[in-house]
């Protein structure tokens, strides 16, 4: 582990802070869409995240963009065109959820 990790217990946790920057209901969800799809609109979001509703996909991307996980990019056209896609930040976190996956799937095979 790196010198900055700090204890779960420590009043400042980093791995909490990554935590938060990823956990809720529907980040995960948006994120795999970006990573499957590639660049988004938001009407693509929210036929691809199955289940969101509109106030969730806006508050969601929000809070992704505020924890530099996505990017947001518009296009002063008429009308105004907006695109999402995943920060190179975002990106580093693609083998690391690939691994949490093999993990569980793992579980199965060790019981």
């Amino acid at each position: 582990m790196s010198d900055q990790y700090h204890c779960p217990c420590a009043p400042q946790c980093a791995l909490q802070d990554a935590l938060n920057s990823i956990g809720g209901k529907w980040k995960l969800p948006v994120l795999c869409s970006l990573s499957t799809n590639g660049v988004s609109r938001y009407n693509e979001l929210l036929h691809h995240v199955q289940g969101i509703s509109n106030t969730m996909l806006s508050q969601t991307l929000k809070e992704l963009e505020e924890d530099r996980l996505i990017i947001r990019k518009e296009y002063l056209q008429v009308p105004v065109r907006v695109e999402y896609m995943l920060s190179d930040h975002a990106k580093k976190l693609q083998p690391i959820l690939m691994e949490l996956i093999q993990w569980n799937l793992d579980k199965e095979k060790d019981l």
